[in-house]
């Protein structure tokens, strides 16, 4: 438990970024279809970032986001432009497309039974669509003020898991919330969250072999639907990682330097550690928690400031500091502005890589698993899936994965540690070392088959020499064609070319048991009776 339990959290930030699979993957050809479907509903909008269409509406806290980040990172989160009219379809050029709901605005939670609803605004919901890859990102912001730190911490420990991972006796999800209500403009409920139907998830995961989406998020992510039931023309997504969504958290305290370290721990690991669970003193991440997980260049810990410590543990980041600091609550230009802008594409970027690399691994591991051998359909389909994600992996690699996104010190700092944390260079390198293998395979198939057309050409060409010399046979004037009545000379024609298209069939067709002749004929070991075997075997109507 927390040393201190009456600490109030002035004002709190919960920042949640939900990577999925879309399938079927989409390209630039479909940019189009797929905005036409997302908007069609009216509950999502394009948001044409932050470079609005008035430049009077550009603020300097936007310049500020755009000028942290290096040119080609700059080039990837916005494009190279924007269209004029931000209703339309999305840049086919830009890398991402970004949507937001215009229909929620709060969030009635209840943690426990008996526990009584907290209240949250919903800053935003945004869904970020990039374009030429398969993935999309859910992106959840919700907000409150004056809460108590057990209460904020058991909050973001228990909201945003897609899913519940089990029931207690008397049926009640267990680790996630007891009870979400998503609420619009008016106060109506919009959905809510049926972690007590424990029959509806056992029989989902029995029929699809896949986890159930919780109501409320899937509510969020209309019109996109869960893959294991959604219908023609729907677009589908599927999970990619683990049930608890990353996410990102801000909390303003009065005296932060009253934490003990422990408490800084369970901050840290809030998003998998219980409050009632003690801290695992052993844990190599807890006995290296400092050097690990803590970004400390604005922690002085003491009376002058500033007091704002960064806990990073790949997938949560939570920032705590001061509420009495003006730099620290500033929306436009402090911390919080850079909380809710620079640092949060820093987690997006580092969340993407992972997402797109697992999104690359598990479309390949599709495509072998689909594959059949023995069904040409099969084995050409299996080739253009491969093809396309390795043009996919090319786009990503040149255009995407970067391992610099800054020159300021704290970005490029929470960067480095948030990819280091998630092990994206690993996964980089495994997916990497897949691509290449199949790489490979696809040569060694495309090398095979021109061995084999190479093979039956050079079988056809010696057996042709027969045909050849038989053609060459009237081109001798051994005999006087020229006073053989034309009758005469077509029957000849007609049986030396239905001769020699027979010849240069059979060879065709026996190419490879006449190779295996021409080898054995050529082995000057082989006793008589083998190479009379051989050429027997060309002769059968079954190959042994």
């Amino acid at each position: 438990m927390l040393s201190q339990p009456d600490h109030v959290v002035r004002h709190f930030r919960d920042v949640l970024v939900w990577p999925v699979q879309i399938k079927p993957g989409f390209t630039g050809e479909n940019v189009a279809r797929i905005h036409e479907r997302i908007t069609g509903s009216g509950h999502w909008a394009p948001v044409d970032d932050e470079f609005t269409t008035d430049p009077a509406d550009f603020q300097e806290r936007h310049y500020k986001e755009f000028v942290a980040f290096l040119p080609y990172v700059q080039r990837f989160l916005y494009g190279d432009g924007r269209s004029a009219s931000g209703d339309g379809p999305p840049n086919r050029s830009a890398p991402m497309a970004v949507y937001r709901r215009t229909d929620v605005a709060g969030l009635n939670v209840v943690l426990r039974p008996g526990d009584a609803p907290i209240s949250l605004r919903i800053a935003h919901v945004d869904l970020y669509l990039f374009l030429d890859l398969d993935v999309a990102m859910l992106n959840v912001e919700v907000a409150a003020d004056d809460l108590p730190l057990a209460t904020a911490l058991e909050l973001l420990y228990r909201f945003g898991r897609a899913y519940p991972t089990g029931w207690d006796s008397s049926g009640q999800g267990v680790h996630n919330v007891h009870r979400s209500e998503l609420l619009d403009r008016d106060g109506h409920v919009l959905a809510t969250s049926d972690s007590e139907k424990r029959e509806r998830y056992l029989r989902f995961v029995c029929e699809h072999r896949t986890p159930c989406v919780g109501a409320l998020w899937a509510c969020l992510l209309r019109p996109l639907v869960q893959d294991a039931e959604c219908g023609d023309g729907d677009l589908s997504y599927r999970l990619l990682e683990y049930y608890r969504m990353p996410m990102m958290a801000y909390l303003a305290l009065d005296e932060p330097r009253s934490l003990s370290r422990e408490d800084f721990i369970r901050i840290g690991f809030v998003a998998n550690l219980p409050s009632r669970d003690p801290v695992p003193a052993k844990d190599p991440a807890v006995i290296r928690f400092e050097r690990l997980h803590c970004e400390d260049r604005f922690w002085t810990d003491s009376d002058d400031g500033p007091n704002s410590r960064f806990i990073c543990t790949g997938n949560a980041l939570v920032l705590v500091g001061e509420a009495g600091s003006d730099y620290f609550r500033d929306p436009e230009h402090g911390f919080l502005a850079r909380f809710r802008h620079q640092y949060f594409l820093v987690f997006l970027i580092a969340h993407f890589h992972r997402a797109a690399l697992l999104s690359f691994s598990d479309g390949l591991a599709s495509a072998v698993n689909e594959l059949d051998i023995r069904n040409s359909e099969s084995v050409r389909r299996f080739k253009r899936r491969i093809r396309q994600s390795f043009e996919a992996f090319l786009r990503f690699t040149h255009r995407y994965w970067f391992h610099e996104v800054s020159e300021q010190g704290l970005v490029q700092a929470l960067f480095q540690r948030t990819t280091r944390l998630l092990r994206n260079d690993e996964l980089f390198g495994h997916v990497k070392d897949q691509m290449r293998e199949m790489s490979a395979y696809l040569d060694s198939d495309s090398q095979r088959r021109q061995s084999g057309t190479v093979l039956r050409l050079t079988v056809v060409t010696i057996f042709g020499l027969i045909a050849t010399v038989v053609t060459g046979y009237f081109g001798m004037n051994l005999f006087n064609f020229p006073e053989v009545p034309g009758t005469y000379k077509l029957v000849q024609l007609g049986l030396v070319s239905a001769s020699t298209l027979t010849l240069v069939l059979f060879a065709v067709a026996r190419s490879k048991r006449l190779s295996d002749f021409l080898e054995a004929l050529s082995d000057e070991r082989l006793p008589r009776e083998a190479k009379w075997t051989a050429l027997g075997r060309v002769f059968k109507r079954t190959e042994p």
